[in-house]
């Protein structure tokens, strides 16, 4: 017994001793060689910069100018990873880049980087949403009430295009926010609706269209993680709550994002609002380990790029000293730093964070390995200039604009009434918009000029009171009917405005963007929407005022005692 002991004893003793098999690890893709040979070069304050892209406004500047030497000083001395466009104000107005010009700009910008400048554009409605050319897709939630998963593919599809042409790899759309609360003042008609099945579907038509065509390869972005369709805080403003559980989460708000990874999302950006069922100190989840590294890669398995929302945001930047916010944002595991308010104190904080041993040098690494694997899938690395002489030819395309009027009329939803108008030619109507500088609602007058001469079309905006919004509109006792277009893609109508058409007798409304203001005036005779706020939809309504579309929508919200999700009145065309 002593010997079988002792042989026992050896066996196991010879056993553990042996050398357990090394994992390995998967050999790297062509992209990590290139990206890794290239970040092998680079000093820390290089990596860094990379994770950083500045915002370029759409006004243009001249190389003499102080704009443009910060831009450059950005680029060539900060060695930033890349910049994303914006729209700028212009005489109280808000204005989008002429194309070619900006294109140039970026080009001008390239010929200075020492590595190939990505450019990010919010192009959630396409190009148009910040140049002055390009198809005008509507918002999101138009294309929720169209049903049209074909209408979402297209729009990814020609974004691509439209982004490439300009000079821009990156979009920062979809948005894979589920509006469930109908005071959201942020996200609203963003959203493609409540169901968070229908946007899952959307999410994931417009990644496929975006990535259908090889010679236009973008990068895609689905936004704003974990979810801030049921905020009631707008977080350029202030730090929204999402007060639900996790398990609420689950079975809404994170199903389109898990759409968006499982078709392929080559990034998420995050949310600046605190999510208390994953993160109880009251942060952003731009901030927070739990919801970036604990939610989203590890539970979700996200390996793409986790791109913050602009770090300038009051929600975000009032919470944080300068530098400050970006250092946490690489902690919690943020791979970009998007539009942080000043660049360069952002890439001395993060640096000075790794000096001191707070992050790894590992952790920037592996950002900038993402980033720079980025870069070579879309080819700047290779071609980082744009053909100016090719601009036109895709921002203005007639046949993205055919494809782009049709959804629109298909999108068009009575919730109320009946259409068309009887005796147009005696209508009144009034257009209300959210800022008294707008071009809002100057097509919808044009077009209703058009159709019927003798009607009276009168803007109103939220800085008149309700006696001088009386005496513009005049006496309406002769009217055939009186007709309201409401321009608003937020949660709320100005109080003088509402009372205004609480005091009409029987109104026809048209929610020219947001749905929800219909609730509020339960004496209207007839109410539709367009879900949109954009030029195609201001034709959409007039065209179903006049009985020249087929109306087909169906609402992808509840309008509170309006309707459910799902309804719609269903009308033939009555002219031909």
């Amino acid at each position: 017994m002593r010997l079988l002991g002792a042989a026992l004893a050896l066996s196991i003793c010879l056993y553990a001793a042996k050398p357990t098999a090394k994992i390995k690890k998967p050999p790297l893709t062509p992209e990590q060689r290139a990206a890794q040979s290239l970040m092998k070069s680079m000093s820390l304050h290089d990596r860094v910069a990379q994770l950083v892209i500045g915002v370029a406004y759409g006004d243009v500047p001249s190389r003499k100018s102080p704009e443009y030497e910060k831009y450059r000083h950005w680029v060539h001395d900060l060695h930033i990873g890349g910049l994303i466009i914006n729209n700028h104000v212009r005489n109280g107005l808000v204005q989008n880049a002429e194309p070619h010009a900006f294109a140039l700009f970026l080009n001008q910008m390239q010929k200075q980087a020492k590595t190939p400048l990505i450019v990010g554009g919010d192009f959630e409605r396409g190009a148009a949403m910040r140049v002055s050319a390009g198809a005008k897709f509507p918002q999101n939630m138009a294309y929720g009430a169209a049903g049209d998963l074909d209408a979402s593919r297209y729009e990814g599809l020609q974004t691509a295009r439209e982004a490439r042409a300009l000079g821009v790899h990156w979009i920062f759309a979809p948005v894979a926010d589920v509006n469930v609360n109908p005071a959201n003042p942020v996200i609203n008609i963003r959203s493609y609706g409540e169901n968070p099945e229908d946007v899952s579907k959307h999410v994931a038509a417009f990644i496929e269209g975006a990535h259908s065509d090889p010679a236009n390869r973008v990068l895609v972005t689905a936004k704003h993680f974990p979810g801030h369709g049921d905020t009631n805080v707008d977080s350029h403003l202030g730090l929204p709550r999402l007060e639900v559980s996790k398990e609420r989460m689950e079975s809404i708000e994170l199903k389109p994002f898990q759409a968006a990874i499982a078709h392929g999302a080559d990034a998420i950006m995050t949310a600046h609002m605190s999510v208390p069922a994953i993160e109880p100190d009251d942060i952003p989840a731009t901030a927070s380990p739990k919801v970036l590294t604990g939610l989203l890669r590890n539970e979700l398995g996200f390996r793409g790029l986790i791109v913050t929302d602009a770090l300038d945001m009051l929600g975000f930047a009032t919470q944080f000293k300068s530098g400050e916010g970006s250092v946490r944002a690489i902690e919690a595991g943020a791979d970009v730093l998007l539009m942080p308010p000043n660049p360069e104190a952002a890439i001395k904080a993060v640096v000075a964070a790794v000096d001191h041993g707070r992050i790894s040098r590992q952790r920037i690494d592996e950002s900038v390995m993402r980033v720079l694997e980025a870069k070579i899938r879309v080819g700047v690395l290779k071609k980082k200039l744009v053909d100016l002489d090719a601009v036109s030819d895709v921002l203005e395309d007639p046949e993205a604009d055919e494809h782009v009027q049709k959804l629109s009329d298909r999108s068009v939803t009575l919730l109320r009434g009946t259409l068309p108008l009887p005796a147009p030619d005696r209508a009144c109507v009034a257009v209300m918009v959210e800022r008294r500088l707008s071009q809002y609602g100057q097509r919808l007058a044009t077009e209703f000029h058009r159709r019927a001469a003798g009607a009276r079309v009168t803007f109103v905006d939220p800085s008149m009171p309700l006696a001088a919004i009386n005496d513009s509109m005049g006496d309406l006792t002769t009217c055939s009917s009186v007709v309201v277009a409401i321009f608003l893609s937020g949660a709320t109508l100005a109080p003088d405005l509402a009372a205004f058409v609480d005091h009409l007798d029987a109104p026809v409304l048209a929610a020219v963007g947001a749905p929800y203001v219909l609730a509020s005036f339960p004496k209207a005779s007839a109410a539709l929407t367009t879900f949109s706020t954009v030029v195609p939809s201001e034709i959409s309504v007039v065209k179903a005022l006049f009985g020249e579309i087929p109306i087909g929508g169906h609402s992808p919200v509840t309008v509170p005692g309006i309707a459910q999700y799902g309804d719609g009145i269903q009308l033939p065309a009555s002219k031909h």
